[in-house]
């Protein structure tokens, strides 16, 4: 922290937002759009060429993701937490898709059976977590579009009320609206997505006092 690092006013007192707070937000911004492209490239692929190769854009998308929840900044512990969780359980929902079912066929074996979103589900579900909390920050409505179509897509094709074409629009419109997501943050001051670090402060506070 330096004498130039900007003061705000908080809930529970002032606070800082120093280089390494500006960081984190740059490293989160990039990765949300890492993600947004990863995941628009996919489709994309998907949809003009098959999915021989499409499940390579998955590893970018997993990794970005994983990196965006990394450096996200969420009041909530338990929240963040379930994020997190959910994102590691959908990349081992992935790894067991791409071994029994080879990475050639892995999209073909999920577009035939749809019971395997609920392996790899999660990890979109830790992505419309993401959208959630970006509504619930900034009331965007790619982001809560994003949140919304995610699952309905997916419990929609799950579930077998849903044509695979129309499931596959809904994940294109998705992705599309992530990456708006995405490319808007950056316009946006840091301290924005950092929020009040005071309500972190006394909210690990209180964990602190809790575990005495």
């Amino acid at each position: 922290m330096t004498t130039a690092d900007p003061q705000f006013e908080g809930v529970y007192g002032t606070y800082t937002i120093t280089d390494n707070d500006r960081r984190e937000v740059q490293r989160y911004r990039v990765a949300l759009l890492i993600s947004g492209l990863s995941f628009s490239a996919g489709l994309l692929q998907w949809w003009q060429w098959g999915g021989q190769l499409a499940w390579l854009w998955v590893l970018p998308l997993a990794a970005s993701l994983g990196l965006a929840l990394h450096w996200i900044h969420i009041y909530l512990r338990p929240l963040h937490q379930a994020l997190q969780l959910f994102w590691l359980l959908g990349c081992v929902g992935w790894g067991a898709l791409l071994v029994m079912a080879g990475p050639s066929a892995a999209l073909a074996t999920l577009h035939n059976h749809p019971l395997w979103i609920l392996a790899v589900g999660p990890l979109f579900a830790a992505l419309a977590g993401i959208g959630f909390k970006e509504f619930f920050c900034f009331r965007r409505a790619e982001a809560i579009g994003l949140t919304l179509l995610l699952p309905l897509a997916l419990l929609g094709r799950l579930s077998g009320l849903m044509p695979p074409d129309l499931c596959l629009a809904l994940l294109g419109a998705a992705a599309l609206l992530l990456l708006v997501l995405a490319l808007r943050k950056f316009g946006i001051p840091a301290a924005a997505d950092v929020g009040d670090k005071s309500v972190f402060a006394y909210l690990e506070q209180q964990r602190a006092a809790g575990a005495q």
